[in-house]
């Protein structure tokens, strides 16, 4: 993990994105490196079914996706998304199906996508990084710049995943890594709320992050829909509470990768809302 101190930025903001791509490009040289190392390529990850070869044909998959619908976006075709519901069937499936390839294969097309990739996140002007609107193929409209975050989501999250695997249960991500994925954890509960779970659900409650990346939000969930603000208060009237003592924490535990923080309030409002969202 990196000691540098990397002041908070947003990964929306165009002017960030020098900052960004640095971060992105440190997290991929991390997990290119582990992926390479011919003696991890089977090993079993912490990511529930997926060897490092999987990995790596999940990182083809979602790159060679992002350019389809990037070339569409530049044309000013429409796309299509399949939505949050399928991706985590359909990831599978498609990392799994990769295994065709030999070592050698996928691994070169893995690192000429990567560049690829890379080279059309450079060529992003400040204003293209924030309003040039490209289809995720499962997560709808979103900005360019967007896309170098979901990069160092899979470098960071599954760089991890293979350093527990090797043995590592103590392994962690960089402090910037996380505090650059932290705002799209809010933006997926809002798009995978579980419908059955939040029947009737009418709720308010608190997440506390500590740390400069961090910050306090009021969270509300009514009617079927998960809305978040800043929160100005103390959280005055909340059901709960969720404080987490690092970024880190809180990515981990939203990937499932383990159940972190710490909660206060209402018992059943705490269960209830730990389970109010889908994996995917």
């Amino acid at each position: 993990m990196s000691t540098a101190v990397i002041s908070p930025v947003s990964p929306f903001a165009g002017d960030a994105k020098s900052t960004i791509l640095s971060v992105m490009r440190r997290d991929r040289d991390k997990f290119t490196k582990l992926v390479s190392d011919p003696k991890n390529w089977n090993v079993m990850t912490r990511s529930t079914g997926w060897e490092v070869r999987d990995l790596v044909g999940h990182m083809i998959d979602v790159m060679e996706g992002y350019f389809k619908n990037w070339d569409l976006a530049k044309k000013g075709d429409a796309a299509s998304t399949a939505g949050m519901e399928v991706m985590g069937t359909s990831l599978n499936d498609h990392a799994l199906d990769f295994r065709k390839l030999s070592r050698e294969e996928a691994l070169d097309r893995f690192k000429k996508d990567a560049q690829k990739l890379d080279g059309m996140l450079d060529a992003l002007t400040a204003d293209e990084w924030g309003n040039f609107i490209v289809m995720h193929p499962y997560g709808g409209p979103v900005p360019g710049g967007a896309y170098a975050t979901f990069q160092i989501m899979d470098y960071a999250v599954h760089g991890y995943d293979i350093e527990y695997g090797l043995g590592n249960k103590l392994a962690t991500i960089d402090e910037a890594s996380a505090g650059l994925i932290l705002p799209f954890t809010f933006i997926f509960w809002s798009a995978t709320v579980d419908q059955d779970q939040a029947r009737g659900v009418d709720m308010t409650y608190g997440i506390h992050i500590a740390g400069p990346w961090g910050g306090k939000w009021r969270c509300t969930v009514k009617d079927g829909k998960f809305t978040y603000e800043p929160e100005k208060g103390d959280f005055e009237g909340c059901d709960a509470l969720f404080f987490y003592p690092t970024v880190q924490e809180e990515v981990f535990t939203f990937f499932g990768r383990f159940p972190g923080g710490a909660a206060q309030g209402d018992p059943a409002a705490i269960k209830k809302i730990r389970h109010l969202f889908f994996s995917f």
